[in-house]
């Protein structure tokens, strides 16, 4: 974008900050910031912290249905609903955020492109990674029409570390750390880890440097400038921030987009079913990579295997909705690779009157290369993570809206942790960027706060 259609843009008064339950959910804002001319039509960033990327396609929506928004927004989920809008020509550059324990793709630079595929008129990439071709997602670019190239940026956060906070990393609870007088300092000098509680009960981890806090009185947001100012990880933050300036262009609108569960993280199947359920289910979906540096036509061998082994475990399952008789489980599980549908199957009858099959399915498609990622994060962890992403936010420019999913209904974001994390980060984003429009799109009736 030149900077004379930046200047054509409409400013918001005060940042506006969209929060949902359901992640998709964000896309109509992002949609009504472009209507409104305060998002261009194209090339704008995505800056996306989350445990997942987000970068599935819905495997059967024509391609076409991109340009029809109503349309459009019946069709996506959770896992699916950024590609789209890359194929709409709207993201040109998506920065994917992640947390140690996600590791879906792999960091650094991938350019690809994104297009509609002259066979099937469906959405496809001609990304080789491993989270595309286990979802049968890759084409050859000649295979595309009208494709739209894609910057993807992956990118690892570590969370903030102070030296000397052994104890701290323990877990231990605020109310053992927080032996401090009143209004004198402890003996032997400053304090070197102890916790600083704010209203809402969230803890800072406070050590070398750290005896500004000590005073009686001083506020949370104090605390978190305090720690601001001692950890070592902003000059690493620093550089992160500049190779994600190199990203965005001059005077470039960019979308700030948060899920909170890339703060602490569940992966829900693992509580729906039963171990050696969901180790079947792994063996069932179990996606075979292709060897490293594979000619095309191994590709898309390898494309073509998997989509055959995905759509015989979504017919199978379908078929049980209707009739999970012995019979016909063990019809389906003469085909090859797909025996143990047998004790899964079994295993499942003995737990529940009626196994949602439809669900199972959905389970088994999160179990190909990797698992979901899996981390309740103690609250310091949270807690370091918050102020990692501060110091980063903090060395690039204000976004022109911010997104928040709450992820805590289908128990991807812990539940009994979401609001104290949603509290968190708005206190960080008010931190830096002032006041904050924030509308509450998650409960009946939409508010604004």
């Amino acid at each position: 974008m030149n900077s004379g259609s930046a200047h054509r843009l409409r400013k918001y008064r005060e940042l506006p900050v969209w929060v949902v339950e359901d992640h998709h959910d964000v896309l109509p804002f992002i949609y009504r910031a472009i209507g409104s001319r305060h998002l261009p039509a194209n090339n704008i960033s995505f800056i996306h912290f989350d445990s997942h990327p987000d970068l599935l396609i819905p495997v059967n929506m024509p391609a076409d249905t991109v340009f029809d928004k109503e349309a459009l927004f019946s069709e996506l989920s959770i896992e699916n609903w950024i590609m789209p809008v890359v194929y709409a020509g709207h993201f040109s550059q998506v920065v994917w955020i992640h947390p140690s324990w996600a590791q879906q793709i792999k960091e650094g630079k991938h350019r690809f492109l994104v297009g509609k595929d002259k066979s099937t008129t469906t959405i496809r990439v001609t990304s080789t990674d491993d989270y595309f071709l286990s979802d049968g997602l890759y084409v050859p670019e000649e295979q595309l029409e009208n494709p739209k190239p894609l910057h993807l940026d992956v990118i690892l956060l570590n969370p903030v570390k102070e030296p000397g906070c052994e104890d701290a990393e323990k877990g231990e609870s605020a109310a053992k750390k927080l032996k401090l007088a009143e209004n004198d300092e402890p003996a032997g000098g400053p304090a070197y880890a102890f916790q600083c509680a704010s209203s809402q009960g969230a803890s800072y981890a406070l050590c070398d440097g750290a005896e500004g806090c000590l005073r009686k009185g001083n506020s949370s947001t104090d605390c978190m400038e305090t720690i601001g100012d001692i950890n070592t990880i902003p000059s690493q933050n620093a550089k992160l921030a500049r190779s994600i300036m190199e990203i965005l262009e001059k005077e470039n609108a960019y979308v700030l987009d948060i899920d909170l569960d890339f703060f602490s993280v569940k992966n829900p199947f693992k509580e729906m079913y039963t171990q050696d359920e969901y180790k079947i289910l792994q063996e069932l979906y179990s996606f075979r990579k292709p060897i490293p540096h594979s000619l095309e036509d191994a590709l898309m061998d390898c494309v073509e295997n998997r989509i055959r082994q995905l759509e015989d475990l979504e017919a199978a399952f379908a078929e049980f909705c209707d009739d999970d008789s012995e019979e016909t489980v063990q019809r389906w599980a003469s085909n090859p690779g797909m025996s143990s549908l047998v004790p899964l199957v079994q295993s499942l009858k003995s737990r529940m009157e009626a196994p949602d099959y439809e669900m199972i399915h959905q389970a088994g498609l999160t179990c190909d290369y990797a698992e979901l990622p899996h981390h309740v994060s103690s609250e310091m962890e949270i807690e370091g993570l918050i102020q990692s992403m501060k110091h980063l936010l903090k060395h690039l420019p204000k976004p022109t809206l911010v997104t928040l999913a709450r992820s805590s209904l289908d128990d991807y974001c812990p539940s009994d942790q979401v609001d104290f994390i949603q509290e968190k980060v708005l206190d960080v984003l008010r931190l830096l960027y002032g006041t904050l429009d924030v509308h509450l799109e998650f409960s009946p009736g939409s508010s604004s706060v």
